[in-house]
């Protein structure tokens, strides 16, 4: 659920349960290789960064189509990493004002219990809000409506090989 927070700030959050326990969670979600694999496919996402492991200060180069006909380059750093628990990035160019999104993970037996907080600001101030705030909520909650749906899946298979 997006909520407006202040100053034309909105926060996205989501609770999700999975079936790993976090040490592997914390192994797929620090590689930022794994973001295609939980991106709807219309979205065209690409990395254009070559890395192996994450590290606090770690610049990432994308190019993604948010919405039909926009392609758009987005820079992001890692600007916090306390592993296996959380680590945050923020945009440092692209599509929004501002993008910070704080991953947290935590134990829950051998599952992971995984937390999302995404603060955005739309670009254009007030024009922005007024014309852009339904569109990107809608979009936004439908990209982490797959991406959970994706994560079940990918997890699912990969607890299936281990049986």
């Amino acid at each position: 659920m997006i909520k407006y927070i202040e100053n034309g700030v909105y926060e996205l959050r989501t609770i999700q349960k999975l079936p790993i326990n976090i040490k592997k969670s914390w192994n797929f979600f620090s590689s930022p290789k794994n973001l295609s694999k939980i991106t709807p496919k219309h979205m065209d996402f690409n990395i254009l960064t070559d890395f192996n492991k994450m590290y606090e200060g770690q610049i990432i180069k994308y190019r993604v189509s948010p919405f039909p006909f926009f392609r758009v380059g987005w820079t992001t750093k890692i600007t916090y990493i306390e592993e296996p628990f959380s680590f945050i990035d923020k945009q440092l160019n692209g599509p929004f004002s501002l993008w910070e999104h704080e991953h947290r993970f935590e134990k829950s037996g051998k599952e992971t219990i995984a937390h999302d907080v995404v603060r955005f600001k739309l670009p254009l101030g007030t024009l922005g809000r007024i014309f852009g705030s339904a569109l990107v909520k809608y979009q936004l909650n439908k990209i982490f409506e797959f991406r959970k749906t994706q994560l079940n899946k990918i997890f699912i298979k990969w607890e299936m090989l281990y049986l």
